[in-house]
């Protein structure tokens, strides 16, 4: 009898993704339907100065390797807040201050600044992703406590990948986002007829309003797209944050510059010009899109459009996925307008593993009763959807 030589790994922590080859990391990365976790992404939030140290994102990239070919990836953070996550853990935090536990720093695995389901650890297909996923598993328990790390945290996880990760002892929390799905359209018309008759003259009036404004919206991809509208887009983003989520602008003009030369394919910028005139737009909105899914970033505008919000980041998106056969918008954080356009409030998990044992035990005894009040929520939320009511047969 022969025994098979067991294969052998090893593995390694990165501070910067940079010094993983971008071939290897991609090899595992670019197969997934999520593109936030491929290597330009993430390097870019690193090498333009929005993800590091000083603002309170410190890289750690665990890797495992099978001699010299990476067989796993993780991307992952030590986080001393918890700001730019999405996930609003303050609670625990509250109740770990209360009993004298040190919450920060903790272990954080998700991309940063970046509310969009997908997380998980990177598993080349031929390998056995249980085994690995225990594997990375230990090793993090034993960075953290290391480090002394409250805990580990991976968010907006691929749904694919939350069986994996809770065989291995992490716990789920149930949240919502808001997502579009392409219920076989053709046209944007379309997707206005699964609307009541009142929300389809709504949508129409706010459209009209950004024409009567005197506005022309374009959408542009990839190569399309010109030099200029990536600087604009900063400004747009920094205006924003400045009005409305003060404390979480963290991309710099350096993180929009490098996305011509690094991402543009994946880019998908929507513009607002006065009409006739298309040198300088007065409102964008940023996109991302890989496969079927589309996702909605940034927005922002020089003065209050009325609706102008409403197209650039809801209803002009919309039609480019129609038309595009995109399956799947997933338009950002935030939800107030958003279920008024057809944005059904949709499950997405946090996974949560505490190492002070008294936090864990709490954690434990609640969420299941937490999971239950936010399901709640979500079932409530899409029976007031303003679609039409179906009739039965």
């Amino acid at each position: 009898m022969v025994t098979q030589p067991q294969p052998r790994y090893s593995v390694q922590w990165f501070e910067q993704i940079g010094q993983i080859s971008q071939q290897a990391w991609d090899d595992l990365a670019v197969p997934l339907k999520t593109p936030f976790l491929e290597w330009h992404w993430l390097n870019n939030l690193e090498t333009s100065g929005s993800a590091i140290a000083r603002t309170g994102w410190l890289p750690q990239h665990l890797t495992v390797w099978q001699d010299q070919t990476l067989v796993a990836a993780a991307p992952l953070y030590v986080k001393g807040h918890s700001y730019g996550e999405f996930v609003f853990d303050h609670q625990w935090a509250d109740v770990a201050y209360r009993m004298g536990i040190e919450y920060y720093p903790k272990l954080l695995g998700m991309t940063p600044f970046t509310p969009a389901e997908g997380y998980r650890f990177l598993i080349a297909p031929d390998e056995d992703e249980d085994m690995l996923t225990g594997l990375m598993v230990q090793v993090i328990d034993g960075f953290c406590a290391q480090n002394n790390l409250s805990g580990c945290h991976f968010l907006f996880v691929d749904p694919d990948w939350q069986p994996v990760i809770e065989r291995n002892g992490f716990k789920a929390w149930l949240h919502h986002s808001y997502i579009w799905q392409n219920e076989n359209f053709s046209t944007f018309d379309d997707y206005l007829g699964a609307f009541n008759a009142n929300q389809r003259r709504n949508i129409k009036r706010e459209r009209k309003s950004v024409a009567k404004a005197g506005l022309e919206l374009r959408t542009y991809q990839g190569e399309e797209i010109p030099d200029f509208l990536y600087g604009r887009m900063h400004h747009y983003y920094q205006d924003t944050c400045d009005k409305f989520m003060w404390g979480s602008k963290y991309l710099t003009r350096r993180f929009f510059l490098d996305l011509q030369s690094t991402y543009a394919d994946r880019v998908i910028f929507v513009a607002a010009y006065p009409e006739g005139d298309i040198q300088q737009p007065v409102g964008m909105s940023f996109c991302l899109t890989k496969g079927e899914q589309l996702y909605g970033r940034y927005w922002g505008s020089d003065r209050e459009f009325d609706c102008l919000h409403f197209e650039a980041c809801y209803y002009s998106p919309i039609e480019w996925a129609v038309a595009q056969g995109i399956q799947r918008f997933d338009p950002g954080a935030g939800g107030r307008h958003k279920k008024r356009r057809g944005f059904r409030a949709t499950p997405n998990y946090s996974l949560h593993r505490f190492y002070e044992p008294r936090l864990q035990q709490i954690f434990h005894h609640y969420i299941d009763e937490i999971n239950e009040d936010e399901q709640r929520e979500i079932d409530y939320i899409n029976q007031e959807l303003p679609f039409k009511q179906k009739t039965g047969s």
